[in-house]
This record gives structure tokens, sequence and C-alpha cells, in this order.
């Protein structure tokens, strides 16, 4: 990381550890300069990160796992549609239409699993961990557009109900329970902390809910004779379809605008580091996922002259490891103004960030001296953080 000038510039997000994940030792440190006695110092920037681990062999089992579940779902999905087309069942159908964007919903896991393992390089500072987000956002919009179609085809039969065989859609059904009980079992075994991971896992669980529904119409069917069971079953599952869709959307929109991942308070995490020891200020507070499961944060400190910069951050940087699991961490440390470091410096070293995004954070002790003003104006926000 390049050294900051003390001027408040945000640090950049990515750090070696992100592309790596190998640890990293005390670096890019300002020089301490003196000046008539007085120590002026620059930014003091760190990179937080974790140790050095292989994901090799869980990511190797994921695949296994979901590559078993594809298996599963592909050969019952063939079989589903020729008893469907047979039996004149619309739940059977949709039920088969569902299994295609199960395994699609699969496919598109393993190929962003295979993308999000390359290193970064070049323009690809993140490398491609993101295509598990765009993976599990293109689940979520499939499993909308098929409920939109599921919905618009049940009101149809609702209105002219053809024949359906109950025998048929019942037994296909039980067996489709079976079948996607195995593969739900498999994807739960995977690392479900990823979003393309949950996404594949939600195509299954619904096709699960569907597949029950689908068995107590085909009940009702061969019990009764009230054909219209089966597109109510239908809507039923549509139902299930769109809330599984709006919820991967609505996860997968929020990593990519960058929001604090959920369990992250800023407002509760920016006031911890403000309370170390000879910390003064946090501004400049962004925390946000790079993928699922991958909390990143940067911020910018002020120390009292009297404190060191150095142990600040480590100090900080073992707050959040510990205390919040943020191993990903960018922080610019300077001391807080110093008359008459500021006056040798042209009015430079140290000083406060003019227009901070977001709160600024003080000690508990420092409140009822600060600034009033502690939130960015309204018009400031939403604003991208150049992450």
């Amino acid at each position: 990381m390049t050294d900051h000038d003390g001027s408040g510039a945000a640090p950049p997000p990515q750090t070696r550890a992100e592309r790596a994940g190998h640890g990293h030792a005390d670096h890019g440190h300002a020089d301490h300069g003196e000046h008539g006695g007085h120590g002026g110092h620059g930014g003091h920037g760190g990179h937080g990160g974790h140790g050095g681990h292989s994901h090799g062999v869980a990511a190797d089992a994921d695949r296994r796992y979901l590559t078993g579940a594809l298996a599963l779902i592909v050969v019952f999905m063939l079989t589903e549609v020729v008893v469907g087309v047979v039996a004149g069942s619309l739940a059977l159908i949709s039920d088969a239409g569902h299994m295609l964007t199960d395994a699609a919903s699969i496919v598109l896991a393993l190929v962003a699993m295979r993308l999000s393992a390359r290193p970064a390089q070049g323009r690809w500072t993140y490398g491609l961990k993101r295509t598990e987000i765009l993976s599990a956002q293109a689940n979520g919009l499939t499993l909308v557009l098929l409920a939109v179609w599921f919905i618009y085809e049940s009101i149809r039969r609702l209105i002219d109900p053809p024949e359906v065989t109950g025998a048929l859609v019942l037994i296909t059904a039980l067996v489709g329970i079976a079948v996607n009980i195995a593969a739900a079992w498999l994807i739960s075994k995977a690392n479900r902390t990823s979003l393309n991971v949950e996404g594949a896992f939600q195509h299954i669980l619904n096709d699960l809910y569907a597949f029950i529904a689908t068995a107590i119409a085909g009940l009702v069917v061969l019990l009764t004779g009230f054909a219209r069971a089966d597109a109510l079953a239908a809507m039923v599952v549509a139902a299930l379809m769109l809330k599984a869709g709006f919820g991967l959307i609505g996860e997968s929109g929020r990593i990519f605008l960058e929001a604090a991942p959920r369990g992250l308070d800023p407002d509760v995490i920016g006031p911890a580091m403000a309370q170390r020891p000879t910390v003064a200020e946090v501004h400049d507070l962004h925390i946000w996922d790079v993928t699922s499961g991958m909390p990143a944060l940067s911020a910018h400190i002020l120390v009292d002259p009297t404190g060191d910069c150095h142990a600040v951050r480590r100090d900080v940087e073992v707050l959040l490891r510990g205390q919040y699991r943020i191993d990903h961490t960018t922080l610019q440390v300077d001391h807080i103004n110093d008359p008459s470091a500021t006056a040798q410096d042209g009015g430079q070293a140290g000083e406060t960030c003019e227009e901070p995004h977001g709160p600024r954070h003080y000690p508990v002790a420092a409140a009822e001296t600060a600034p009033t003003a502690v939130t960015a104006p309204e018009s400031d926000r939403p604003q991208h953080h150049g992450h």
C-alpha cells in the first residue's frame, strides 16, 4: 500500500490479503521526520490480513456435492417432462421447468466457483470473486421470471381446467420429493455462507416444496376429480419461487451496492474503534463485502499527539479481527492537528477531513466537545466510495 499524506483521502480497499490470502506484517508506514523536536507524522497506512490458509480442499468438496446434486436433478427432470406430458399435468411440467433452473443454477455455481478462484491480476484487482454474486443474482431472476409464467398458466387453467391423471402426478411427485431431499442434503453439505451456493440451495429447496404441493394436488385429483387442484398447486409453487427469487436479488444487490454486511453495524464498530487508547476520532469508515463471507473495512483514524500511530493501527486491527471477524482492513492513521507540526508542514499534517464520508466517531469522553454535525448531509448519501 502506498502511504497516505494525511489529507484524508480514502485508502484503496483492495489488499494483497484479499488477492492472495496472505497475512501482512507491519508495512507501508511513513517515515517520522523530526521538525524542531516535533515528530511530523504522515499518514500511517496499514493493511490487516489473515494468515495464509488454503480453501482448495473445501472448494473441491463443494464441487463434488454440487455435481452429485446436478446428476440427480437432470435424470429426474427428463423423467418428469415425459410423465407430465403424458399425464397432462401443468404442476409436473412446471416442476420440470423449475428443475431445469435448478440444474442451471448448479452449473452457474460451479462455473462461478472456478472463476472466483482465479488470482487478481491487471485491472481485476479483486480477481473474479464477485462472479459468485452475479450467479446468485441470475438465479434469483430466473426464479422470478418462471414464477410469473407459472402464475399466468395457472390462471388460464383455473378458467379452463384440462383433464389431469392424478395417479401419475402423485407417484411422480413422491419420487420427486425423495430426489430433492437427496439433492438438498448434498448441497447443504457445501459452504452455504457463499451466496452462490445458497442460490442453488434455494432452488432445490423450493423445488422440494413444489413437489409436496404437487403430490397433494395429485391426491386431490385422484380422490375427488377436482382438476383445478393442479393449477392451485402450481400457484403455490410460483409464490415460493417469488419469495426465494426476490430474496436472492435483494441480497446480491446489497453486496453490489456495498452496503455494510449483515451483523456488522458501522454505528457500533465506529465508536468501538474510537474508544481505543489515544484515538481522537474515526471517520471515512466504510464496511462492505468483497463477496459473500468476505467483509472488508477501511477508515481514517486520528490519534492524539502523544499516541503511537503504529501501535494504534495494530490495536484496532486486533479489535476488528477478534470482535467483528473483519480480517481485510485498510487503515490510514494520522496524528490529530498539532499546531507546531501544521505550521511547519504548511497546514497539512494530520488535519481532519473537511468532508468525510459518513459520521465522525469520537471517544465518549470527547463527545461533549465534538462537533454537533456528525453525519453527512442527506444529499451526500448514498455515494460511491471508490472501492
